[in-house]
C-alpha cells in the first residue's frame, strides 16, 4: 500500500506542474526544423526519454524477515524498542542504610507517579504523594541524612554531588512510558496504603513495596493486554 501511495503522490506532483505551466498561447510559434540542425547521437538518449524510461522512485516495504527460530528450551527475546527502567545499583551499606536507601527510592517512585500519572485524578497519585510528604516527614528527613552520611562516608568532600547524583538516577529508574499505565495503576495503591501507615513504620513498608512498584515497569505481555481481567481490589480506609 505503501508502494501505490508514493506513485500516486509523484502523479498528483505532475499533474501540478502541468496546471502551473505558462499557456500557450504566449509560446512563440513552432518553426519546421532546419536541415542543418544537427541530430541528437544515436548512441545516447535524451534527457526527456531518460526521464521517461526511468519513471518514479518505487520502495518495496513488503519485505518481512522471517521471525527466528528459537532452541528447544529457550525464551522469547524481548521486543526490540520496550524500554524498562533499572534499579540503581550502589555500594555496600549498613542496615540503617540500606533502610534510607528504600524509603528515599519509595520516595522517588511517588513523585514520579505523582507527575506521570495525571492524566487520571481517579489515581490520586498527587494527592497521595503530598500526604505522605506530611505523615512521613520524620522518617524522609533521617533517610535524607543518612544517606548523605552515605556518600561522604565513601566520596568525602564529593558527597552531596554524589547524593544529587543519586537522587537524579533513582527519578530515572521509575520513568517509564512502554508501562506507564501498569505502573501508574501499582502507585496509586502503594501511595493510598503509605497513608495509613502508623508513623515510624515508612522504613518497612518502603523495604516491603519498592519491589512491587518496580515489577510494574516491565510492560506486560500483548496476549494478556488485550484481555479485559477484571480484579477488584479493596483499598484502606483513611478516614478519621
Amino acid at each position: 500500500m505503501r508502494s501505490s501511495s508514493f506513485v500516486l503522490i509523484m502523479l498528483s506532483s505532475g499533474l501540478c506542474t502541468v496546471a502551473n505551466a505558462a499557456p500557450a498561447s504566449k509560446s512563440p510559434p513552432a518553426t519546421p526544423a532546419s536541415k542543418k540542425t544537427a541530430a541528437a547521437p544515436a548512441g545516447k538518449p535524451t534527457a526527456a526519454k531518460s526521464a521517461r524510461k526511468a519513471g518514479p522512485t518505487v520502495i518495496k516495504t513488503d519485505m518481512v524477515p522471517e521471525p527466528p527460530v528459537l532452541a528447544v528450551g529457550s525464551t522469547i527475546p524481548k521486543p526490540i524498542g520496550l524500554m524498562v527502567p533499572q534499579q540503581i545499583v550502589l555500594r555496600p551499606m549498613t542496615p540503617a542504610e540500606t533502610e534510607a536507601n528504600a524509603i528515599w527510592t519509595m520516595r522517588a517512585g511517588l513523585n514520579v507517579a505523582a507527575l506521570q500519572c495525571q492524566f487520571s485524578p481517579f489515581l490520586g497519585t498527587v494527592r497521595n504523594y503530598n500526604d505522605m510528604l506530611k505523615q512521613h516527614s520524620g522518617e524522609l528527613a533521617k533517610a535524607q541524612t543518612t544517606m548523605q552520611a552515605h556518600f561522604k562516608r565513601y566520596d568525602k568532600a564529593k558527597a552531596l554531588n554524589s547524593f544529587d547524583q543519586y537522587t537524579t538516577r533513582t527519578y530515572n529508574s521509575f520513568s517509564t512510558l512502554d508501562a506507564q499505565y501498569s505502573f501508574c495503576e501499582t502507585a496509586s495503591f502503594v501511595g493510598r496504603a503509605a497513608l495509613v501507615l502508623p508513623k515510624g513504620s515508612f522504613g518497612n513498608f518502603a523495604m516491603q513495596r519498592n519491589a512491587e512498584l518496580r515489577a510494574a515497569l516491565t510492560p506486560p505481555p500483548v496476549q494478556t493486554s488485550l484481555g479485559v481481567h477484571a480484579s477488584p481490589q479493596v483499598l484502606p480506609s483513611i478516614d478519621g
